[in-house]
């Protein structure tokens, strides 16, 4: 009785220890039960069991980044283009030029455009240009236009200015006068110039109608220069 007690102690002696191994083994680290209950295969983790790969914070993001620093609503805008000048907008007027052609007529003028309409407008262009007959813009009679010089929008601000000249055939002689060509004169009192996009505008000299030869006129851009 006593050897078959002893044996039965010493098996379950060995049964007790084999399964304290197994409990110690499944303990360790890197075994497969920490592979199961812990962090993902191959993600490191830092104390506290937060992942290296988290999205870093606002806060410790470098000054300056792109997601840190708030976009400045007013990069890369720009003013609004201002429209182009309506016939209303622009108010014209017509003086005799400094340099004219040698003769005996007026020979050439400056026409001004001034910007009444208290917001900046654009115009461009060669006007067209016609003798109104008698002064009325119905009778006209279209000159043939000459143009020169490069035409470029010309931004007119509120009570801004801009320029035009006409040069003429200049007439010749005394009283009233002729042509070099050998037509006549035509007198006219007023002119008629279309701008493009700008509608048309009647113009006058203070005193005296504009004498000139051929039909004919040469035309600068209109221009933010005021020509001679």
């Amino acid at each position: 009785m006593q050897y078959g007690t002893g044996i039965r102690r010493a098996a379950m002696a060995m049964v007790t220890a084999s399964a304290a191994t197994l409990l110690m083994t499944g303990c360790q680290p890197g075994g497969d039960a920490a592979g199961a209950a812990g962090s993902p295969s191959g993600v490191p983790t830092k104390a506290g069991g937060s992942s290296s790969s988290a999205p870093t914070s606002a806060a410790s993001r470098p000054a300056g980044s792109a997601s840190a620093t708030a976009q400045d609503p007013s990069a890369g805008s720009s003013s609004p283009t201002a429209k182009t000048c309506a016939a209303t907008d622009l108010k014209a007027s017509m003086y005799q030029a400094a340099v004219r052609p040698p003769g005996t007529g007026i020979g050439a003028v400056v026409v001004e455009f001034t910007n009444v309409s208290g917001k900046p407008c654009v115009v461009q262009g060669h006007p067209t240009v016609a003798g109104a007959g008698n002064g009325s813009p119905q009778r006209n009679r279209p000159l043939k236009v000459t143009p020169t010089g490069s035409a470029s929008a010309v931004r007119v601000a509120p009570a801004g200015k801009a320029w035009t000249k006409l040069t003429f055939v200049q007439v010749q002689g005394e009283a009233d006068g002729y042509c070099a060509s050998g037509s006549e004169p035509v007198t006219y009192p007023t002119l008629v110039l279309g701008i493009p996009g700008a509608g048309a505008h009647q113009v006058a000299l203070e005193d005296g109608a504009l004498a000139e030869c051929d039909n004919k006129v040469t035309v600068t851009a209109v221009s933010a220069t005021k020509p001679s």
